[in-house]
């Protein structure tokens, strides 16, 4: 038996709305798109971009290398993750609109992380040595694809045989693995690029989207009984610190 849902508070069902209509209606028309393919053209032109920058810049800087070697991967990681375990939300139809709303508004974003970080002729400043420093960042790196791809495939592959709460696996602890995941990606991005506006960026998508997504899925799934308990027992994002 089914509960009554849990109400989120009303700037997050305020930003949600904002965001599905960005994403999906966004000045009108036939919707004859599909977000996923706004999201993949970001990630199959992520690598060509990062060269062309790093040519047009004449920058071939260890960190250059490595700052290509993890968004572009990462990009690969998610064209992959959407051949074999599609996120529905994503495939949701869209207008014209919206997809090149989607574009400026958050995935254009993560371009500009890469020519934050090309553009700069390697100056980086880490408060370490160089190679301690990258060896974080590809940890973080490596760590957040293999959570993200782990949860993602999980929810996917139970929902397709269940429907009802998952509560084992990557979501033993964590109530929401997935974003968890994705979110050490980005640090990485952000540790190998040390600027100020690498952490603008962030912001504005975690709070702005990651933030509110989390919320109103913890919203939807407090009409199942046993929530409550799982609530009561794991962290919301990273554990013991939220």
């Amino acid at each position: 038996m089914q509960r009554p849902r849990q109400v989120p508070p009303g700037w997050v069902v305020a930003m949600g709305r904002l965001s599905r209509y960005i994403m999906n209606d966004y000045g009108g028309g036939p919707r004859l798109l599909k977000l996923a393919w706004i999201i993949n053209f970001q990630k199959l032109t992520t690598i060509p971009m990062l060269v062309l920058l790093m040519n047009h810049y004449g920058n071939e800087s260890v960190a250059a290398w490595i700052y290509l070697a993890l968004q572009g991967s990462y990009a690969l990681v998610w064209l992959v993750k959407d051949l074999a375990f599609p996120d529905a939300k994503f495939h949701q139809p869209a207008t014209i609109g919206a997809g090149m709303a989607s574009l400026i508004t958050v995935l254009g974003w993560y371009w500009l992380l890469g020519w934050l970080m090309i553009a700069r002729g390697g100056r980086t400043g880490y408060p370490l040595a160089d190679y301690p420093w990258f060896s974080l960042c590809i940890g973080l790196c490596i760590v957040g694809c293999s959570i993200m791809i782990a949860s993602d495939a999980q929810k996917y592959f139970t929902l397709r045989v269940r429907s009802g709460l998952i509560t084992d696996g990557m979501y033993r602890f964590v109530r929401h693995p997935n974003y968890l995941g994705e979110m050490l990606v980005y640090v990485s991005f952000a540790l190998t690029i040390w600027h100020w506006l690498a952490v603008v960026v962030l912001a504005w998508i975690w709070g702005g989207f990651f933030v509110v997504n989390m919320m109103l899925t913890e919203a939807s799934l407090s009409r199942y009984p046993e929530w409550a308990e799982y609530r009561r027992r794991t962290w919301w994002l990273v554990p013991p610190l939220l």
